[in-house]
Parts: C-alpha cells; structure tokens; sequence
C-alpha cells in the first residue's frame, strides 16, 4: 500500500503546478497583493486524472497548521480555516455525509459501489450531498498543495444526519460556535443547482441561489378502532376510513401562493430569455400573475415552487389478513411555502380531512426560513453570482429562488442572517428525480468543475466587502 500511497501523493503535489493561464473574476474588490497570489482552477487532462485518484486523500487538509479539525456528535466533521486578517468576519461552507437508503433493485449499480460507469459515478449521495464533501475537501487540498492561506477565516462544517433533521450534527455544530462567540458573514449550503430544461420554452440554463427554505411538517394521521374478525367486518375499517382522509388530502392541493418573494423576482429576471409571448408575459406579471400561477400548477416541480406540496410518504396497517386492524397510521411530509406557517397549514389540513376519527400528531415541524439578501451589498450571493459567472460563462442569469427540500442551514440562524444554498452542478429534470431515487449519478467533468468552483470560491472569499462591476475573461 506504501508505494501507491506516493504516488498519489506526488500526483496531488504536481497537480497545480505548471498551470500558466489565470481564471479571473473581478466582482467584488481584492486587495492588489491577494489578486498577485491568485491561484488558476484551469486543470490538464493528467491533473484531473489524478484530482479523480485522489477523492479521498486529503492529508495536507488535515496536517496544516491554521487548520483545526474537531469530531462533533461522534461522527460530523468541522474544520475551523484561520486566515490571516482577523478583521474579516468569517464565513461557511456546509455539507453533510448521510445518505437516504437505497434498495438494490432498479439500479445499474449497486448504490453503494461508486462506480465509475460511461463517464459518470453512480451512487447514493453523488448529487444529495457527498459531492459537496468531496468536492469542498478536494478544492481546499489543491489550494493548500500551492502554499495557500486565507485572508478571511472560514468554516467548514459536514453534517452526519442531515437526512434526519441534523439534530445531533449542524445543531451541536452550530451551538459549539455560538458558544465561542462566532458570528459568520455568511453561509453557503446545499440546495439549488444551474437548473437545465425545468421551465417550457426556456432554452438557456440559469443559475438559481436559494436565499430561503420551506418549512416542514412530518404529521402522523392515525385511526383506532375495535379489533375484530375479517368474517363478520363493519361497515368501514381504520384502513377505510385513513385511506379516505389520505386521498382528501392528496386530491385537495394546499392553495397557490404565487405572488411575490425570491420566484416572482426570478421569473421577472428570466423573461426576456423567454420567446414570445412568454416575455411580455412574465415582464408585466401586475396583468398575468393569475395566469402564470395557474402554468406553474401544471409541472410537478414548478408547482413545488408555488404551494405548500402533500406527500404520503408511510403508511402502516393490519397484523393478519384475517384480522381487523386496531390501528391505522399514515405520515404525511409537508413542505410548507414561504408564504405560510406551520400552525395554518395545520388547520388546513384539519379542514380537509374534516373527520374527527382521524387523530392528528404533530412529529416534528418548524416554519419556511427568512428570505436572506440578494442585493448588490449581499457579500455571500454576490461572491456566488461572481463565481458562477466565471466557472459557467455560458450561464447568463443568477436569479434567487426558494430551496423545496430541507438543509442543516436551518441550524445556523443563530450565527448569520444571510444564508445561500447553491450546488455549483447541472441538473436536468431527469437527474432531479434520481436525488432520493434510483440511479443517482454525477459526470465526472461535473465533479471537476464542482471542484474548480469551490477552488475560486474560496480565493474569492479574500475580497473585500464593496462590489463593483462585474468583468470576466473567458
């Protein structure tokens, strides 16, 4: 094992070197000796061999002097990068290491392999969010190769149960620096990606930054009853009688809530990529807001973006199949839209199901999180827009949108008010449906790039607070 482990090792120490072009970006004010000490994110074919080698070597990580890494809650991971001017106030990268299960069947791979297949990594967590731990990893080990050290502090922090709530990971995390005193800049998490083919007729892809999220309701219906025998059953069983209250919930939507927020400023910026007459359309939505409310219904995604959604996601009945079942219980996962509370879509829901039979339980809940600044004074989504624009030059529009599922971000409301979520990936409706699905997978070049943007994120981070105009070179 010793002779690979060198080689890899001096694959990761060349793989910067002999890089001659400079990827600049020029959106928000450096100082001039941190633009000298730039390093280029442009990688040759034998450099992004080795970073692909390399996914789980990160020894200069771990070995570097103004790095502090601690073990929270017995398995997360938080890396505390100390830079070198303590006037600036730090900031966040997030990730988290959990995974959703993922049964063999329906996969060309096993789920757990990561196997490398047509040029793509298949497995569970390429896209939800083990490419973010990789890729954040990867990018601070290809800087630390080269010598680099941060002007702005920052903090890496990786999660292990962000699929659970991240109760025992980012919010111990999240507790332990407010304890020390910490307060960040910002914070940038998981949640929206480039979006690629999402809306009709919009042909170029845009880059959405999350600067909220919904809210959650995990709400147990349950339904007792007399236990009997299937000989002789009454008139309606505790399936009955919870099948129905399901599928009153199911086929009676939460109401649409289009009309303002981080979507209509998004739709408002997106227009004129829109051919007629979606474009005079979407620029005078004072006139069309009820028509395009109605077109965003019609996509099961875009009608994330405009409701509170109902999923049926468990349900458990009967202990024989000749025995009327006690008990009924069914969970439902709502994701509530910024628009609404927890407490009003609880009565909604009540006033649909509308049978007192039906006993609600409330598992755990909490409200859509603040709407975070996407401004031209918004240090954290304007260092995003500056680095989209120069790793994805073909990406024309940054817009702010909404994150449907939930992050550990939520966690961190106690440290800073101005929270992103961006995945610096391609995601087409297809590939969407694999996140918690079946055949989730990432292109290799996606992984490099997600590496390089993390690369120029980090240099970017050293600027200053004042934007100015942005200027890129291909």
């Amino acid at each position: 094992m010793a002779r690979p482990s060198v080689c890899l090792l001096a694959s990761l120490s060349a793989l910067l070197l002999g890089i001659a072009a400079v990827s600049r970006s020029k959106g928000l004010r450096g100082t001039e000796s941190q633009k000298e000490l730039r390093i280029p994110s442009q990688f040759s074919q034998e450099q992004r061999i080795a970073m692909k080698e390399a996914l789980k070597v990160f020894p200069t990580v771990f070995h570097t002097s103004f790095i502090r890494h601690e073990v929270i809650g017995n398995y997360s991971h938080l890396f505390t990068v100390k830079g070198s001017d303590p006037s600036m106030q730090p900031y966040m990268l997030l990730a988290h290491i959990d995974v959703v299960p993922a049964p063999d069947r329906g996969w060309d791979v096993p789920p757990f392999s990561g196997l490398e297949r047509d040029g793509f990594i298949y497995g569970r967590g390429t896209l939800d969010n083990k490419n973010s731990v990789m890729a954040i990893l990867q990018a601070l080990e290809l800087l630390l190769i080269r010598s680099y050290i941060p002007r702005r502090s920052f903090f890496i922090a990786l999660g292990h149960d962000e699929e659970v709530s991240g109760i025992n990971g980012a919010q111990k995390i999240s507790a332990l620096l407010q304890a020390r005193g910490v307060q960040l800049a910002f914070l940038v998490d998981e949640g929206s990606f480039i979006l690629d083919g999402f809306f009709p007729n919009l042909k170029k892809p845009f880059a959405m930054v999350s600067v909220s999220e919904k809210g959650a309701i995990n709400l147990m219906l349950q339904v007792n009853m007399t236990p009997g025998h299937s000989s002789a059953p009454p008139k309606e069983t505790s399936i009955g009688i919870l099948a129905a209250a399901v599928s009153r919930l199911e086929q009676t939507p939460m109401p649409n809530m289009f009309g303002g927020g981080p979507l209509r400023t998004a739709l408002e910026q997106l227009a004129d990529e829109f051919p007629f007459p979606t474009n005079i359309i979407l620029n005078n939505l004072w006139l069309f807001r009820p028509l395009v409310s109605r077109l965003m219904e019609r996509n099961y995604i875009t009608n994330s973006l405009v409701r509170t959604t109902t999923a049926l996601t468990m349900f458990n009945a009967g202990v024989k199949v000749n025995v009327i079942p006690p008990v009924a219980e069914a969970i439902i996962n709502f994701r509530i839209h910024p628009a609404q509370t927890v407490q009003e879509v609880l009565k909604l829901a009540k006033d649909i199901v509308a049978d007192d039979r039906v006993q609600f339980h409330v598992l755990d809940a909490f409200d859509p999180l603040p709407v975070s600044s996407s401004d031209d004074q918004a240090l954290g989504y304007q260092l995003l827009r500056q680095t989209i624009q120069s790793v994805f030059p073909e990406v024309n529009i940054v817009a702010p949108g909404t994150c449907i599922g939930n992050t550990d971000s939520r966690h961190y409301l106690n440290l800073t008010t101005s929270i992103y979520r961006f995945n610096p990936v391609y995601l087409q409706p297809q590939g969407f449906s694999s996140i918690h699905g079946i055949n989730e997978k990432i292109s290799v070049q996606a992984y490099e790039t997600q590496v390089k943007f993390i690369f120029e994120f980090i240099q970017n981070g050293d600027t200053d607070m004042e934007p100015v105009p942005h200027l890129h070179e291909l």
